[in-house]
């Protein structure tokens, strides 16, 4: 019954296949119900210390620059079954040491613990996602991808939907340090399913008997070396970096927008955390519906510039109108059309590629390369602020910058295609 309310939505070609469909939606459930907790809490930082914002995003940059290069040591000593459950138990650790200063240091110290769990919080954001897709496009092949990923997609909208919701409802009743050790819990079972999916399921690049418990080729720089040696990889990063300019843009107006309505912090937490709830809503009718067949008939690259076309659009429209509710519209459409479309578009690239690539420069392009992108774009709007510019005006000009990342999508997409095309001639 499963296999056949399954075979609606997606083309299973074996039972094995299903299993590991199964468990890596698991897998992204649980991540994305821990993160979307977090999130929440993090974002309602942003708007009580908006003052500081840019500074913050720069700690979290450097910290990213130490944080890849320790984590790719780490994937050169280990097998994947092994760092990725470490890596998440690593982040349970920490929320843990963080309850643990909430509850016995002094309320004044309350500030500075809450920028370090902002630089921490965002750190694991890119982290634990990067990981986590990292092993999909290991685990499954591009033709995989291309019929999969939206439904394990599902499983990470379910899964941020399911946080949202706790968080909506209980940011206001509880202290929101309860929420911390709350987050350990998902986190935990994610890495039990990384464990049985790594146990249970190989194909895509580790279908070879014994491949996938070997460790990752190269050094703890090798990943960031290979970027700069591909124009692939460097067409991916410049994609990220558009992209987290645009979010930067977004993220920066929202903390503005947001601190001036509303003024108690449970209100904000609750507030951020019911929209991530409509966002996570819209994504799964994406990824269940729609998805993988725009995907089919478009095909990567087509699909990758939908958002980028529909930013281009969005940011004029703010520019005419800057109110909070234009930039809520705005903002739900964005999150659920890159997280529903543009994601599991974008991790389709990765499957292309080899092994170091997907476990070393993927990490570096979607966490190092990603806060870099965060950190000039914070500052870019903090000069054009400090210059007088209003949030209207701010939009404007991001619109054009839309338009560049809608032509590297469509680049992307054609280089894509080639080494899918290489890669099965090979075979």
């Amino acid at each position: 019954m499963l296999r056949a309310l399954i075979d609606k939505f997606v083309d299973i070609r074996d039972s094995r296949e299903l299993k590991g469909l199964l468990i890596a939606t698991a897998y992204g459930f649980f991540i994305m119900f821990s993160y979307y907790i977090l999130r929440a809490v993090r974002d309602e930082i942003s708007s009580a210390d908006r003052g500081n914002l840019q500074l913050l995003w720069t700690a979290v940059f450097f910290v990213m620059m130490l944080a890849v290069p320790a984590y790719s040591w780490l994937a050169s000593r280990f097998s994947r079954g092994v760092f990725v459950p470490l890596a998440n138990r690593f982040f349970i650790a920490c929320l843990v040491v963080f309850w643990a200063c909430l509850v016995f240091l002094p309320p004044e110290s309350r500030p500075w613990i809450d920028r370090v769990f902002y630089v921490w919080s965002s750190v694991f954001a890119l982290f634990v996602v990067t990981v986590f897709w990292g092993f999909m496009s290991d685990c499954f092949d591009n033709s995989q991808g291309k019929r999969l990923f939206s439904f394990i997609a599902v499983g990470s909208s379910l899964g941020g939907m399911a946080g949202s919701a706790v968080t909506s409802v209980l940011a206001e009743n509880l202290p929101v340090f309860s929420l911390l050790l709350l987050a350990c819990i998902p986190l935990e079972a994610a890495s039990w399913c990384a464990r049985s999916l790594h146990q249970r399921f190989n194909t895509g690049s580790v279908s070879i008997p014994g491949e996938a418990q070997k460790v990752i080729a190269g050094n703890a720089w090798s990943g960031m070396q290979a970027v700069f040696s591909s124009r692939y990889l460097m067409g991916i990063a410049a994609f990220i970096a558009l992209m987290t300019f645009v979010s930067t843009m977004l993220y920066f107006q929202q903390a503005s927008l947001v601190a001036d309505a509303f003024a108690d912090r449970g209100e904000r937490t609750a507030f951020y955390a019911r929209v991530d709830l409509v966002v996570s809503a819209l994504t799964i009718v994406f990824q269940v519906y729609l998805t993988a067949r725009i995907i089919k008939w478009l095909g990567v690259g087509l699909t990758l510039a939908i958002v980028p076309m529909l930013m281009a659009l969005g940011f004029v429209l703010l520019g005419l109108y800057p109110t909070l509710t234009v930039l809520v519209v705005i903002q739900v459409i964005y999150r659920a059309g890159r997280y529903g479309l543009t994601k599991p578009a974008r991790e389709i690239l990765w499957t292309v590629l080899d092994r170091e690539a997907k476990y070393k420069s993927k990490p570096f392009l979607d966490a190092a390369v990603y806060r870099g992108g965060d950190l000039l774009s914070g500052w870019i709007y903090t000069g054009l602020a400090a210059l007088g510019l209003s949030i209207g005006a701010i939009a404007l000009t991001a619109a054009p910058v839309a338009g560049l990342w809608t032509l590297l999508a469509l680049k992307l997409g054609s280089g894509q295609e080639k080494l899918a095309i290489s890669e099965a001639e090979e075979k």
